[in-house]
């Protein structure tokens, strides 16, 4: 088996992305730029889009899928009188309102999108139909019907109210697709609509704060200290309980064994008990709080799921 090119580089990198540039492309100059051997992202932005893209190396791959269920906020602006194709504004025109919304009416019909909701996710998606992406059959002019879905948007709130546009801040579940919302409350209020601009401001623990530029990771990178912008693994981990086990245990667990969970009490002071429901994650570290594994509680006992290697 070839080696994988790159040093271990491990942690969490938060990319301000910038528009015009897609998920994918972001992290592959980041992975440059850190000469990192493994790489990936959790939850892919829009190139129209511009926000919060957080990218994990090494061993936070691991954590990747604890992320992706995260709540997530955007800032974002609806143009009203045209529905597109692709829901935002680099799709072409499918139809067109003169009408135009009084902020009154947007504020009027915001409530019956909030909480959890069936929302069918635009055409051009990364939804999978039969094997395939939605935007892929899509772009080759099939017709392309998918279902609504369950999502759960915890808040939309109007905060500018242009002539033929509004902002909206909002803060979703996995899943929510804003372009669709868009879509949706355009219909609601017979105005039509599409997503003009759209900013991520935050994935989970993640913000727009904490955030750096392709550019200044590319500077950092010509003075060797790229590095030092990664933030711990355990950042993505911050919403499940944590654990501090023994040295024995955590050679167990990196062995892929088992260890006992009754009686035991997390680090953020909640019960870790070997009733509680069967799947709970932990994340297990050692005293000194180096990672050890993530587990899942069954009949009494941590079992790991991921388990964290940082040798290679």
């Amino acid at each position: 088996m070839a080696k994988r090119k790159g040093d271990p580089v491990h942690g969490w990198l938060v990319l301000n992305k910038p528009p015009g540039v897609t998920s994918t492309k972001a992290l592959a100059i980041a992975r440059r730029l850190l000469n990192a051997n493994k790489a990936g992202h959790a939850g892919t932005l829009d190139p129209l889009a511009d926000g919060v893209l957080p990218l994990a190396f090494g061993e936070a791959t691991k954590t990747v899928p604890y992320l992706v269920e995260a709540r997530k906020a955007y800032r974002f602006t609806v143009g009203w009188g045209a529905e597109t194709a692709t829901d935002d504004r680099e799709g072409d025109v499918t139809r067109r309102s003169d009408l135009r919304p009084a902020a009154e009416a947007v504020i009027r019909a915001l409530p019956q999108f909030i909480g959890v909701i069936l929302q069918t996710p635009p055409a051009y998606s990364a939804v999978k139909v039969d094997g395939e992406r939605a935007y892929d059959l899509a772009r080759d002019g099939e017709d392309v019907e998918l279902q609504p879905r369950r999502t759960h948007i915890h808040r939309v709130e109007l905060v500018e109210a242009g002539e033929g546009h509004a902002v909206f801040e909002m803060t979703c579940g996995k899943g929510t697709y804003v372009r669709a919302f868009a879509r949706d409350l355009g219909r609601v209020l017979g105005c039509l609509g599409h997503v003009t601009a759209l900013t991520r401001l935050a994935v989970g623990p993640f913000s727009l704060k904490s955030a750096i530029s392709l550019e200044m990771l590319e500077e950092s990178a010509k003075d060797g200290a790229a590095k030092r912008l990664l933030m711990p693994l355990a950042t993505a981990l911050d919403d499940i309980p944590a654990l501090a086990v023994t040295d024995q245990e955590a050679s167990s667990l990196r062995l892929g064994q088992a260890i006992l969970a009754r009686g035991r009490v997390s680090l953020r002071a909640e019960a870790v008990e070997g009733d509680a429901p069967m799947g709970v994650p932990v994340y297990c570290r050692s005293r000194g709080g180096d990672p050890v594994a993530i587990a899942t509680f069954e009949r009494g006992e941590l079992r790991p799921s991921r388990v964290f290697n940082f040798s290679h």
